[in-house]
């Protein structure tokens, strides 16, 4: 009996020949070691499944803490509103919306008519202001002329009234030596009284000449000071006119397109907004971000319109307070009971480069800064 237990189990044990199962075993289930090399394969995966785990937290954990990243951010720029500066009818739109445009397009033509009409007579009130000019200097001139043949005037009555004095002091003595009767003497005395009378209106003709050079030169200053104004209304009226063709102030979108040809525009009104190119990203950071943070920092910046491409830029300045401080009704700490709350700051992100796809205002994008 025992040898024939031995011959079996000797038989189980040759090489090449499969094991007989033991009587525990039913037949068809994996043996014990199938299972123990499955129980061990199964440990080792999720050892190495931890492991990779936690290597790859480790990774994820260096790897994030020099990185500052949110996704309260969109992409921003300084919209324009185009409006009329000028009451006038809108006679042509030559942009449609969405429209790309290059600095100084043509936007909207109003009618010009009513400001040419304006430059033309300033144009007119400026020749008429030059032509008095003109006329008041060669008064001046003229009277200069006058002023100097008065003076000469005056020379002449005076050289005059010394020789009626000399003639009237020689007839004098002559009359009372009898060589003269006293008719002549008293004739020559008349010529003096004459010659002082010429002289003094040749004085007061000089001096009143005189006097009218300060009255035209004053005018002449009245009309230049009239030229000034009148050139000042004729560039306001080349200006106005100058404003009835609106161009576009730097490269960039044609949107919310209002503007229509027949409508009446009126100064201040909105035709449209304009959105330039450039733009940038302003993101809001908490203010428990910032420790790190500094300008010219490289960023990538992901925008949710296009998930397969980023974008390159770098942090070019900080907000100096919150953005709640700023806001239209600013919180009030000292009121009521306080709770503190994480403020965010504005951070603004400019591109390495201009964008090459459509990126507007309001769009969201998750900027990464590299602090570290």
């Amino acid at each position: 009996m025992d040898q024939r237990v031995d011959d079996e189990r000797r038989q189980e044990t040759v090489p090449g020949r499969p094991a007989r199962p033991s009587p525990m075993e039913k037949p068809g289930e994996p043996s014990r070691l199938d299972r123990l090399r499955a129980r061990r394969t199964l440990v080792l995966t999720i050892a190495a499944i931890v492991i990779a785990l936690g290597v790859g937290t480790i990774v994820w954990w260096i790897n994030a803490s020099h990185y500052e990243s949110t996704d309260d951010a969109f992409i921003d720029a300084r919209t324009v509103t185009i409006s009329a500066q000028v009451n006038a009818q809108v006679v042509d739109v030559p942009v449609t919306d969405n429209q790309v445009v290059k600095a100084g397009t043509v936007l909207v033509r109003l009618d010009p008519s009513d400001y040419q009409v304006q430059t033309d007579q300033g144009n007119a009130q400026v020749d008429q202001a030059q032509a008095n000019i003109a006329n008041l200097n060669a008064q001046i001139a003229a009277q200069q002329a006058r002023i100097e043949q008065a003076d000469k005037q005056t020379v002449q009555a005076q050289a005059a009234l010394t020789f009626a004095q000399q003639e009237d002091e020689r007839y004098e003595r002559l009359v009372k030596t009898g060589a003269v009767t006293v008719e002549t003497a008293q004739q020559y005395h008349s010529n003096l009284l004459q010659a002082q009378a010429t002289s003094a209106a040749a004085e007061a003709n000089a001096v009143a000449t005189a006097k009218q050079l300060p009255v035209l030169q004053s005018q002449t200053l009245q009309a230049k000071a009239q030229l000034e104004q009148q050139r000042a209304g004729l560039e306001q009226a080349k200006v106005n006119l100058g404003r009835t063709v609106i161009t576009a102030p730097v490269d960039g979108y044609v949107t919310k397109l209002t503007a229509a040809k027949g409508d009446y525009a009126a100064a201040g009104q909105a035709l449209m907004m304009f959105v330039p190119l450039d733009v940038w990203v302003t993101a809001n950071f908490k203010e428990t971000q910032l420790a790190n943070l500094r300008p010219g920092q490289p960023v990538d910046i992901a925008v949710d319109a296009f998930p397969n491409h980023t974008f390159k830029g770098h942090v070019d300045s900080v907000q100096a307070g919150s953005g709640t401080a700023f806001s239209l009704l600013p919180p009030e700490n000292a009121t009521g009971n306080y709770v503190k709350i994480v403020q965010r700051v504005p951070v603004k992100i400019v591109f390495d480069k201009r964008p090459d796809v459509l990126l507007g205002p309001g769009m969201s994008a998750v900027p990464s800064v590299k602090v570290r």
